[in-house]
Parts: C-alpha cells; sequence; structure tokens
C-alpha cells in the first residue's frame, strides 16, 4: 500500500537526522579539539566562510578573484567580531517585544592592526563602524632569525586602556607577532588588559592556538580556520601562502606561485 503524507513526513525527517547525526559529532568533536588547545578560541562555520575561504586558498585563485573574495570574508569576519562585543537587549517591534543585541558604541573600540596584512581587516571593521579609535603595530619576522618576530614601531590612541580592543592579523602562525602585539597593548604604560582583547584573524595553526592560550590566556580568539600545522619554514599548512603579497601583488605572480591575473 502507498504510505501517508505522515508516514513519509516521518520517514524523511529520520532520515534527515541520520545524516546529520554525524555531522553535528564530528562539530563536536572539533569544537572539544580547539578547546584543549586554547579555550578562550572560536571559529567561524558557515558555507560563506569556507567558500570564500575555498577561493583565497586555491593557488590559482588570479589577484582580482583573490582580492574579492578576501575583503567578503573580512567583512564576515569584521561583523562577527564587532557581535562579540554586544550586550543583550529587548527592543519594541510593530507587533511585540523581541529580545536581540545592540551593537557595541563605537567610542569605546579600538581596532589595532599588526601591519601590513592586518590593514586589510582593520578597515573592514572600520567601515562598520567608522568611530572607532585605530592603532598600529609594527612586527616583522626575521626569516634569517628562524622566523623570530621583531617589533619596530607602535602608535596607540589616548585612552585606549578603557577600550575594548579588537587585534587584526589575517595569519596566526607560531603566535609570535600576535604575542609580540599584545605584549605591547598589555604593558603597564599602556594598560589594556588581556581580557579587553579580542584577536580576529582568517587562519591559524594549533602552535599559534596553545602560544596564545600559554602566554596570554585572557585573549579571546575568533578565526575562520584552524589548519594543520606549521612547516619546517614556519609557514601554516595548508594555509594560502602569504596573505598580504597575495593581496597586495608584492611578490609572488610572475614567479608562478601562485595565479597570475594574466600578467
Amino acid at each position: 500500500p502507498r504510505p501517508s503524507f505522515a508516514g513519509a513526513l516521518a520517514a524523511g525527517r529520520g532520515m534527515a537526522l541520520k545524516r546529520l547525526a554525524p555531522d553535528a559529532e564530528a562539530e563536536l568533536e572539533q569544537v572539544k579539539k580547539l578547546k584543549a588547545l586554547n579555550p578562550k578560541a572560536e571559529v567561524l562555520r558557515s558555507p560563506a566562510v569556507t567558500a570564500l575561504l575555498t577561493t583565497i586558498r586555491d593557488k590559482k585563485t588570479s589577484q582580482v578573484k583573490y582580492v574579492a573574495a578576501a575583503d567578503r570574508l573580512m567583512n564576515i569576519l569584521a561583523e562577527e567580531g564587532l557581535a562579540r562585543l554586544a550586550t543583550e537587549t529587548t527592543v519594541e517591534t510593530p507587533c511585540g517585544q523581541c529580545a536581540g543585541l545592540a551593537s557595541p558604541d563605537g567610542g569605546k573600540i579600538c581596532a589595532v592592526d599588526i601591519i601590513r596584512s592586518g590593514g586589510i581587516l582593520l578597515e573592514a571593521v572600520r567601515k562598520l563602524c567608522p568611530d572607532l579609535k585605530t592603532a598600529k603595530i609594527l612586527i616583522q619576522r626575521d626569516e634569517a632569525a628562524g622566523a623570530v618576530a621583531r617589533h619596530y614601531y607602535t602608535k596607540l590612541p589616548d585612552g585606549i586602556k578603557e577600550c575594548q580592543v579588537i587585534l587584526c592579523d589575517p595569519m596566526l602562525a607560531t603566535g609570535g607577532s600576535a604575542l609580540m602585539a599584545i605584549e605591547q597593548l598589555t604593558k603597564p604604560e599602556v594598560g589594556v588588559k588581556e581580557e579587553n582583547i579580542l584577536f580576529l584573524n582568517v587562519v591559524s595553526c594549533p602552535e599559534g592556538m596553545q602560544a596564545l592560550a600559554q602566554k596570554a590566556p585572557g585573549v579571546q580568539i575568533l578565526t575562520a580556520a584552524v589548519d594543520e600545522s606549521l612547516d619546517e619554514h614556519k609557514f601554516i599548512v595548508p594555509g594560502l601562502g602569504d596573505f598580504g603579497d597575495r593581496y597586495y601583488g608584492t611578490s609572488g605572480y610572475k614567479e608562478g606561485l601562485w595565479g597570475t591575473d594574466g600578467r
């Protein structure tokens, strides 16, 4: 006999639950692994994030497509980062009351970028929140010394001690640059508390996550991906190459390391 509509619907629901159950279990396991690396870390998961990450990871991606996808991903990260600073509220709709979140006050936020690639993410945050304060920290990896981070310059606004700080840098590899930036922000004469720092980044790895958990345990991290590991040159694997070089076109295109965009 032909099954009833209700019976077919119930069977369909059962099949859907069977398909979803392994995914839910896998996601729960990923969360457990992440919290073991760094209890303050969170990974953004959505089809949009995955699609944009796939584009900027692909070594065939041209500079035009890389910049477009990177900017879209920065916007998502910026929105989600600001949402982590939101406060609970209740609003009156035309039909009743609704609980929600109130966007943070831009005057109480300072976005700090680790020059140069951090500026890409900072600009995405600033476009959404034009009245926030901004700051710059120049830290570069000394490749000849084994990728050791070296600090060269810091410019911070007055009153940063009272702000929620959004630290921006697309890549979290060894954690050396991020930790040096956090050190600049939390030293006594500056006075930012670790608990008031949110670190936004695109791709991270276990080594960097653990480094921040050990040396800056109060800092919250929001990332789009946690990759497998670092290679012998301290680059993230599988990663995406050099984020800044691909975005700004500094190098790598003519050398054939990634898409040439017709050049």
